[in-house]
Parts: structure tokens; C-alpha cells; sequence
């Protein structure tokens, strides 16, 4: 049964594994990841989203940037599994955000 405060999340790594995570939390990291990723390959690395999206974090959340971290990743991981956002071939990981032919998946 659906938790009011909770959302369940997937992650590309573990097909078919599901895990309840704080709505705020992940509400807030999914916004502000989102905000930094662009349309188009090459995208930007995990490193670069991370800085840039720090101070769009609301500070009640991630007091001085605690744990972004852990919630980026599991974002990150979840979005990749719904199709939201992709990786760029290669190293470092690079994120973008995924397109649909004639119109855009997701917007900021």
C-alpha cells in the first residue's frame, strides 16, 4: 500500500528491485537534478550536475549539502530506469536528459 511520505523508486543497476525513499527528499533532488541537465549529448558529468545543483537544494532538506550525494545517485539511478534521463557513451558517467522524437520526455 502506498506510504503518504514515502515514493518508491527503481534503479537501471537492479531491474525489477524497488525501494521506499523519502518524498521530499527525492521530490527535491529529481527538481533540481532536472534543472542542470541539458536536452542534448554529451550531457554533464555526475561531478558537474552535482556542484550545479547544490544550491537549488532547499537547506531544510540537505542542511550544507548533506547526504546529496546518496539521494543524487538514487535519483539519478531511478530516472535512468524510468527512461527520464540517459548516460552519454564513455567515461565519466555523463547525464542528459532523454528526448522523444518531436517532443521533449521531461522539462524542468
Amino acid at each position: 500500500m502506498p506510504k503518504p511520505d514515502k515514493i518508491e523508486i527503481e534503479s537501471i543497476t537492479s531491474p525489477g528491485r524497488t525501494q521506499w525513499v523519502d518524498r521530499g527528499k527525492y521530490s527535491a533532488m529529481r527538481s533540481a537534478l532536472l534543472g542542470v541537465l541539458p536536452q542534448t549529448p554529451p550531457g554533464v558529468s555526475v561531478a558537474i550536475a552535482k556542484q550545479s545543483l547544490l544550491p537549488a537544494l532547499p537547506a531544510d532538506l540537505f542542511p550544507a549539502g548533506a547526504t546529496a550525494g546518496w539521494w543524487l545517485k538514487a535519483v539519478q539511478l531511478d530516472l535512468e530506469a524510468k527512461g527520464v534521463i540517459e548516460r552519454a557513451a564513455g567515461k565519466p558517467v555523463r547525464l542528459f536528459k532523454h528526448a522523444v522524437v518531436g517532443r521533449t520526455a521531461v522539462t524542468s
